[in-house]
């Protein structure tokens, strides 16, 4: 696929992005190679392949799930302004 400089010109303003008139043939045969990739990507058969997370086949190390620290609420809660059943109350700031 061949972008031209109008294509150029529309894509780089969508991403904010400033090509100088110098710059617009470069960039034009850039962005066409980067389609072309798209392209033969496109074309390869992926039946039957998974989709991956990651492209080494690991596995994700956890720690045990186990408390650590000690409930501390109603001693942090002490010096808050105001508290209603373990919960923190807040002025309303949507109507």
């Amino acid at each position: 696929m061949s972008l031209g400089k109008t294509e150029v010109e529309y894509i780089s303003r969508l991403a904010a992005i400033e090509v100088n008139e110098s710059e617009v043939d470069e960039v034009a045969a850039k962005l066409s190679n980067i389609l072309d990739l798209f392209s033969q990507m496109q074309a390869a058969d992926t039946d039957g392949v998974l989709p991956m997370a990651h492209p080494l086949d690991q596995v994700q190390r956890l720690r045990p799930d186990v408390v650590t620290e000690v409930d501390q609420h109603e001693k942090l809660q002490s010096v808050a302004p105001a508290v209603e059943n373990g919960l923190y109350l807040v002025p309303q700031v949507i109507e």
